[in-house]
């Protein structure tokens, strides 16, 4: 099966096709070796196109328990080599698929010249002037400002109801072992949309507001920093990736967007207050250049860009990172356990690591 990969300035890649289709979006690359089912059904991934670094891809096949969502986010995936359980997995997702040429090339070319966007001509009619149609049409789009209605709940969903603490989830593509992780520690999770108002969560009257992870630019998720602008100093907030950048927008900060971001299992945090690294798990192609009312409480060393925000006094703890690391490692989920002893009124300096 033909297919071509179309990248910004013209350049077309020929490789194999594995899963037919066409499509476009912005081409990134992860450095994971493990995790493929968790990182192909990370809602962070929506409208992108995911190259993986590592040379074989599906090597332990494909189980519904390890899927973070109930589908696969990208818009097309690349790799070196894909094995069949992959690549039949992803042609019944109906997502475009191709593997046979140098991804160590493509990935080399984001980390030069920033993620770019692309298109995908994937199938037997494939044509590299397909995949410059589809490049064209992605180039004319700006990111999408309504992303979150594809990637979060439509009403509310409650998990574990009991006598834990209350926390409300604003999913604005939440990962499914983020809920997973609060349910473990018995908390009540209560999921509300992406553009859920204050009253809603002033109904649930909850322990701790928690803004999840999610794709995009962070200022596309104005209901969330809605949110936090109008409930901040009467409950504790939580944030985790994108949760981090929207709290960090709505008390005074701003973002902006990195050159081919942070993607992989294997980036080192270093805690300024006590030097200990750990590495982690993450997604996202945006930061936090300014903390606004937020301490910077935890650094990548890599390139110093903030890993964790707090402030003891508003009662607020975020991480860029993701501490539920499914599937690894797990050097960080301890954060729950600090969101939970805040939720409960008890929180102590919370630790970078258990």
């Amino acid at each position: 099966m033909d297919a071509y990969v179309a990248l910004e300035g013209g350049r077309v890649v020929e490789a194999r096709g594995r899963s037919p289709g066409r499509t476009r979006g912005e081409l990134v690359f992860t450095t994971a070796y493990t995790g493929y089912e968790e990182s192909l059904t990370d809602p962070s991934y929506e409208e992108q196109v995911l190259t993986f670094s590592y040379p074989l891809i599906g090597n332990y096949g494909v189980r519904e328990e390890r899927l973070e969502s109930e589908r696969v986010h990208p818009r097309a995936v690349v790799a070196r080599e894909l094995t069949d359980d992959v690549a039949d997995w992803l042609e019944t997702e109906d997502v475009p698929a191709v593997d046979h040429l140098d991804t160590r090339d493509l990935v080399t070319s984001i980390r030069e010249e920033g993620a770019m966007k692309c298109g995908v001509a994937v199938g037997p009619d494939a044509t590299p002037e397909a995949a410059l149609a589809e490049l064209d049409q992605c180039k004319g789009m700006s990111e999408h400002v309504d992303i979150g209605k594809q990637v979060s709940v439509d009403e509310q969903v409650v998990y574990n109801e009991g006598d834990g603490p209350e926390v409300t989830l604003i999913d604005c593509g939440a990962k499914g072992s983020i809920v997973e992780s609060l349910v473990e520690r018995g908390a009540t999770v209560h999921r509300l949309p992406h553009d859920a108002t204050p009253q809603q969560v002033r109904e649930i009257d909850p322990d701790v507001l928690f803004i999840s992870n999610g794709p995009g630019d962070p200022q596309n998720f104005e209901a969330a920093a809605d949110l936090v602008e109008e409930l901040v100093g009467g409950i504790p907030l939580a944030g985790i990736c994108l949760g981090q950048q929207v709290i960090a927008e709505a008390l005074g900060g701003d973002t902006e967007k990195m050159t081919f971001g942070h993607r992989g299992v294997n980036q080192p945090v270093k805690d300024v207050r006590t030097g200990k690294v750990v590495m982690t798990t993450q997604n996202h192609g945006y930061t936090v250049a300014d903390p606004g009312r937020l301490e910077v409480t935890q650094i990548n060393v890599n390139d110093d860009t903030p890993e964790g925000l707090e402030s003891e006094d508003l009662e607020i703890i975020t991480r860029q990172y993701h501490p539920e690391a499914n599937p690894g490692p797990h050097d960080t989920l301890g954060f729950f356990d600090d969101v939970l002893a805040m939720a409960r009124g008890d929180a102590e300096t919370p630790a970078l690591a258990d």
